[in-house]
Parts: structure tokens; sequence; C-alpha cells
């Protein structure tokens, strides 16, 4: 009896642990509104986990657009079509196109009107699609139903779907705390360092010493106030530029920034803002502030004491706009694309910077002596500034090039970097010279080594015109090239084409006139093909849980499957099948499979794979990657999204040093 129990109770918790794979970060709810003459609003509210997005129906693609199918019924019409809330709209460079999504909470809402003296339940389907930053789930159906309108009658209010344990979300919740606090953490380091980089600015860097002079002076030889003033002087600062963070989260909350932020108008106009810093840097013009401000503060530093340590710092700040206020404006918009708080987070380690040193030199004055004295060389950074300036706001374009249509090729942005960093190579060599630089009679070690680095980029840059991928800098481009390397060399890939075993297949693969490989990768699309297959060739199968709209899936082709050491151990060691989650297309009837998850009928390509990940693994989220044998049994632990090529190497050498043990 004991052992018997025992057993199940180890079966129960097996279970649980596996199941917990299955995540459901949508919950929906169902509710009606009585309009008055048998009008009635139905509403379909969705209630998102952080940090999942669900996309919206506003997109020229589904999936990943979310779909509303309503049963047919004569005793009621839809009244328009189904209206939704405010999205999210971001340019997505892995679909080279506007994407809408929700974060958070999403609601649709749908007018009808009830024949007069009848009662209808509404019932129908809403399919929609969820992702994260690492993974996407497949397109989910889920049933809803409004009873018994009409006649003036409420409806009820549906259930809401419960999706997962209370274990189950505490985990989720956990994961994705770490995953939140991670990114802050570096973003913050980001921001620490914009702000080191703002210290050596002409602005700013001739102010260190006449500011830590100043607390001494004015504390009577004090050493204590001298300290306590430092102190007070480099916390204002962090105060100052925090509230600026805290300011525009309270203004504008995370979602609108969002919102304004993946505008193209919005993009546009920061693209012009950034050109106009990077003016300002080459020294076109001063940024400076109305001299009344600065006055003012200014004369508030008299005061002494705590005071004026307050006022010292907000001088400062003012004094140094027009060489903070780039890094200031990038940080806050590049905030605008993270959380609530990353703003903040932000201008906090931006501050930090300036408020360390100061403080530091404030305690320790000797070591004024050893800091490099001003000269031409601030200027030298400072333009240098204005060269990156300029390259990281083309990033902005991608937007409007998108949205307007622009069609601004990859090779163009690729060209135009390839220009701005020979341009600052030739500046840093002393061959071109701005209004307020100083001659350059020799060339210095550090600058030297700039000038190394620079060219080094440049030479990086070049193979992106004939189709490279850069993935260093892939996120800045777009990611269509006009630009076709396999009609120059008239091959795919040479990484993959260049072996004697590249992708052997033994028949012509079902459904290959709709799917298809990346990277001229050859395999199945059906399981049981590739696995006859795989017995044939004697070689281990990779099953490539994907889908069309998994952006997630894209990146991972694109950033992983591309290296050639990757490539090559897919086409020479593997039978890949590829099992797209997704795909509509029809089976024939003979194919058709009865799910043994929820007992429906699966008719299409995707409905069977995406049933089969759940049936088999437990798992309804993609990327996912099973290196199986023969029997179907797994060779080494599954993999998901995951952007090391080194570990993706391990993962496939380790899977097929098994194969050959068995």
């Amino acid at each position: 009896m004991k052992k018997t129990l025992f057993i199940s109770i180890l079966i129960s918790l097996i279970s649980m642990s596996v199941f917990a794979q299955i995540i459901e970060p949508v919950h929906w709810s169902f509710t009606s509104k009585d309009l008055g003459n048998n009008e009635y609003e139905l509403i379909f509210k969705a209630e998102i986990d952080e940090p999942w997005h669900m996309y919206s129906q506003k997109i020229e693609m589904q999936p990943p657009a979310t779909l509303f199918m309503f049963e047919e019924n004569e005793n009621y019409e839809r009244i328009g079509i189904v209206e939704e809330s405010a999205s999210i709209e971001v340019f997505d460079p892995n679909f080279d196109m506007m994407i809408r999504y929700f974060s958070h909470e999403g609601i649709m809402t749908q007018k009808v009107k009830v024949k007069a003296n009848t009662m209808v339940t509404i019932k129908g389907t809403i399919e929609y699609m969820s992702c994260d930053d690492t993974k996407c789930l497949p397109p989910t159906e889920i049933d809803f139903e409004f009873k018994n309108l009409g006649n003036g009658s409420v409806a009820e209010k549906a259930q809401t779907k419960e999706v997962a344990t209370s274990e189950d979300q505490t985990k989720t919740e956990n994961s994705e705390t770490e995953s939140s606090d991670k990114s802050l953490w570096v973003f913050f380091f980001i921001a620490f360092g914009a702000g080191l980089l703002g210290l050596l600015t002409p602005c700013v860097y001739p102010m260190i010493p006449m500011t830590v002079s100043f607390f001494m002076n004015s504390s009577g030889g004090s050493k204590v106030k001298s300290r306590t003033n430092a102190i007070v002087f480099g916390l204002s600062i962090i105060l100052i530029y925090t509230l600026i963070g805290v300011l525009v989260t309270v203004l504008f909350g995370a979602d609108s920034i969002k919102n304004v932020s993946s505008h193209w108008i919005t993009n546009t106009i920061f693209f012009l803002l950034f050109t106009f810093f990077a003016a300002s840097f080459f020294g076109m013009f001063e940024l400076i502030l109305p001299s009344s401000i600065t006055n003012k503060s200014d004369q508030q530093v008299d005061k002494g004491g705590l005071i004026g340590a307050f006022f010292m710092a907000l001088t400062l700040v003012l004094v140094s706009f027009s060489c903070t206020a780039p890094f200031v404006g990038g940080i806050l918009v590049e905030a605008a694309t993270g959380s609530l708080i990353q703003p903040i987070v932000g201008m906090f380690g931006f501050s930090l910077a300036f408020a360390l040193l100061f403080t530091f030199l404030a305690f320790f004055p000797s070591l004024l002596g050893k800091l490099p004295q001003s000269g031409g060389w601030l200027n030298s950074v400072k333009v240098v500034l204005g060269f990156i300036i300029l390259a990281l706001g083309t990033k902005f374009l991608l937007v409007p090039n998108q949205a307007l249509g622009w069609d601004i090729s990859r090779e163009f942005f690729i060209a135009l970097w390839i220009v701005l960093f020979t341009l600052l190579g030739f500046y840093l060599l002393g061959k071109i010279k701005f209004s307020h630089d100083s001659s350059v009679d020799y060339i210095s070690v550090p600058r030297l080594a700039l000038v190394i680095a620079t060219f080094t980029f440049v030479v990086y840059l070049i193979p992106g015109l004939i189709g490279a991928p850069l993935k260093a800098i892939s996120g800045f481009l777009p990611t269509e090239s006009s630009f076709d390397l396999v009609e120059l060399i008239g091959e795919r890939q040479p990484a993959v084409l260049s072996t004697n075993s590249k992708s052997e297949i033994c028949e012509e693969p079902k459904y290959s006139d709709i799917l298809h490989l990346p990277h001229g990768l050859q395999g199945y699309f059906d399981y049981e093909q590739g696995m006859a297959c795989a017995k044939k060739l004697n070689k281990p199968v990779m099953l490539d849980f994907k889908g069309h709209a998994c952006t997630n899936c894209k990146v991972m082709e694109k950033n992983v499957w591309s290296d050639p050491e990757v490539l090559r151990r897919l086409s020479e060691d593997y039978v890949i099948i590829a099992l797209y989650v997704d795909e509509r297309t029809e089976m024939e009837e003979a194919d058709w499979v009865t799910s043994k998850v929820d007992g429906k009928v699966k008719k299409t390509i995707g409905k069977k794979n995406a049933d089969f990940q759940i049936e088999k693994y437990r798992v309804n989220a993609q990327p996912y990657y099973v290196l199986i044998d023969h029997e179907g049994n797994s060779l080494t632990d599954a993999k998901a999204f995951d952007l090391s090529v080194e570990s993706f190497v391990k993962f496939l050498d380790a899977g097929k040093a098994e194969f050959e043990k068995r």
C-alpha cells in the first residue's frame, strides 16, 4: 500500500514538473453591456502576463494577427467590426514590417443587435498568438460564449480561464523578475558608461578642477565641511538627473512612451535631433541654455553651505547641457522601449558617473594634479562622439523607411556607416580638421589604437555590401538585402554546399512547395517522412518546432544557424524535420489526427504539429529543438532560444555522440 502510494505521488510530481512547461500567458474573460433597443456590446478582455505580449488584429499577416470567428445565427447581426483598445506599434526587423501588440491588457468590443422577441446565445472562437523576448507560442484558439442575450436580459459573465497552478505562476513570475532585473542592470551600466563619456567632453571636463577647488576654498580649510559639501553636491547631481527620469515616467507612462517612440513621425524627429546634436559636436554651432537660467542658479551658489552645493550641482547640469543633451536624450529614447522604471534607472546610472568622480576628487584633491590637462584633445573627443551619434541616429530611419515605403536598402545604411567611420579614421589621423581643432603634430599611442579600431570596423562593414549578415550591428539595419549574394556566386551558402554530404534527403519533401528551410539547408516538413529518411541514411534527427510568425525562431536562424560551424553540422550530421506550428494548410483526410490532449480533430499542418509538441514534450513554445534517434527517443536535453553559437554547437555534438553510442 505504502509502495503504491509512493509511486502515485512520484508520478504526480513528475507530471506536475513536466506540465509546468505548458505556458498560457493570456487570460480571457467575456462580459456584455446592454445598450438598449436590443443592442449589446460584447466585451473581450485579455489580461497578459509580463513580459508577454499578444498581437493585435491590425497586422497584415495571419498569424500572428488576432482573429475573431463568430458562429452563424440568424437571430442576431453584428454592427461594424471588432474594435480594440490602443495597441503598441513597433517596427519588427525580423519581419521587416510594422507590428502591433498588446502589453498587460487588451480589450476588444463588438456591437450586436438581437432580433426583437428573441433570446440568443452568441458563440465563436478567438485565435491569437503571443510572444516574449525569447519564445513564441503557436496560434491558440479559445471559445467564447455570451448567453441569453435579448428581451433586456443581462449576459452571464464567463469564467476567466485558469491556465496555471499557483506553483507555475510563481515560477513564471520569478523568471520574469530575473529577466527584467538583468535587462535593467545592462541598461544601468550602459547609462553609466555614457556618463563616463560625458565627463570627457569640453563642457564638463574643464569644470572638474574648478568645482573641486570651489569646495576646498569655500570650506575655510575644514576637510569635514569640504567633504560634506562634496557629498551633497554629488547627491544633488544624482537627484536632478534622476528627477528627469521620474518626470518622464510619471507624465507619460511606459506604454505611452512606447507608442510615441515607435511612430514614424517621432522616429523621424529623433533622427533629426541626433543629426542636430552631431552638427553641434562638429562645431557648427553651440547649444546654450538661456543665460538667465544659468545666472540665477549661479547666484545661489554664493550662499555657500549645503544650499550652495546643491545649486553648484544645478549649475553644472545647466552649463554642461550642450554636451550632455545627446547622452540624456539617447538614454530616454532607449528607455522608451523598456519597463516603467527604465528612464529612472538610466538617469540614475548616467548621473552616478558624474557624481562619483566629482565627489572622489573632492575627497582626495591631491589627485587633481594627475588628471590630463585640458586642451585640444577634448574637442577631438567631442568630434568623435559626433560621428558616433550621427551613425547611431540612422537607426531611427528604420521605422519611417518601412512605414512610408521609402525602400532605402540595407546596403545604403551600410555604405553610410562605411563613409562615416572612414571619415572618423581620417579625422583621428589628423587628415580632416574641424573649426575648433588643434593641429595634430604626431599620433599618440591611444590615438593610433582608435585609428586601428575604426578602420578595422570599416573593413568589417564592407562584406555587408554583398550580403554578409553583420550580426554586431544587425539591429541598426533593415533585414532585407537588395543585393543577392546567391546570384553573384551561383550558390547559396558555401559553408553548407561545399561539403560532399550536404543536407542529404531521400525524396522530395512533402509541403516543400510552401515550406522551406533557411540558408540552403534541406530537410522535411512531415514527421513520418523525415523519420523514414533518417533510418535510411542512418543519421539522427533534429526536430525544429517553429512558426512563420515566430520572431524568435527567425532570430535564432539569423544569428546562430548562419554560423559556418552550425551549418556544417546541420547539413552533414542530421536529418532536419521542421515542424511549423502555425501553417494553416489543410492536410489530406488520411493525415488528420485526433488529439489526445483536447480530443479535437487536427486538420491543418500547424495544429497537428503543435499538438504533437504538446503531447510528446509537454512544451508549447517555439523555437524548440529536440535531437532524437530513430525510435523517437531524445539524445540529449532539448534546447530553446539561446543565441550562443558555442552552446548550439555543443548541443549538436552531444546529440551526435550519443546517437553513435546506441
